[in-house]
């Protein structure tokens, strides 16, 4: 049975579960969140897809679930990727991804909408310096982490790099440049050189020039 996620192209957090089901070898299919138009506070989202009000949501058979991280963690039960290879790692790897979910993505994708997404004279600049700050000293924790490691956890790609990678590829302006991280550089070039990877405009449907942002 081919898996139904739903996401839109400029969602990180979208990107991590489409990212991690691309890479599994599950057979899936995206489904389009138009979410800039309201569909995702819309009535019949509400209470067909996702009362959150969010994406990404994954349908597979009976089975619905939304949150990233539990995405992500069903799909490693699914496809035995991603997880770790015994219970140390496993709970290294949601380490990371609580962290991510909490001080990485969190942050990064409430100031790469402040800045791109909104009208310019709309823009709190307070408060993305702020957001921005933090941001710094996440980067800072992971490229520490990353000082001699290729991943996250272990000798492979896991959970934890789908998961603190999420917002890290995308293009539009929010304070990051991989190239002043040089660990955190180096460590995204080796999710780039996974067989499968794609970045997430080529992943899911939705682009920011779609809808004149």
């Amino acid at each position: 049975m081919t898996l139904k996620l739903y996401c839109f192209g400029e969602s990180g957090n979208a990107y991590k579960a489409a990212l991690a089901l691309e890479l599994s070898g599950l057979p899936w299919e995206a489904v389009f969140v138009d979410f800039f138009k309201g569909e995702a506070r819309s009535e019949e989202y509400l209470s067909n897809v996702n009362e959150m009000g969010e994406a990404p949501v994954l349908v597979d058979g009976d089975v619905k679930l939304s949150q990233s991280g539990v995405i992500q963690q069903y799909i490693s039960d699914k496809s035995g990727k991603f997880g770790g290879k015994d219970d140390t790692e496993r709970y290294e790897i949601l380490r990371w991804v609580l962290w991510d979910n909490h001080k990485l993505s969190s942050q990064n994708g409430v100031t790469r909408f402040l800045m791109n997404f909104l009208p310019e004279d709309k823009r709190p600049k307070e408060a993305i310096a702020f957001l921005q700050g933090r941001l710094k000293a996440a980067y800072k924790v992971l490229d520490g982490h990353l000082e001699g490691r290729d991943w996250m956890v272990g000798d492979n790609l896991t959970n934890a790099d789908i998961s603190c990678c999420g917002y890290l590829f995308y293009p539009e302006p929010f304070g990051f440049d991989r190239k002043d991280w040089s660990n955190i550089d180096r460590w995204l070039s080796n999710i780039e050189a996974t067989p499968g990877w794609k970045h997430p405009y080529d992943l899911m449907p939705g682009h920011p020039s779609d809808r004149g942002l």
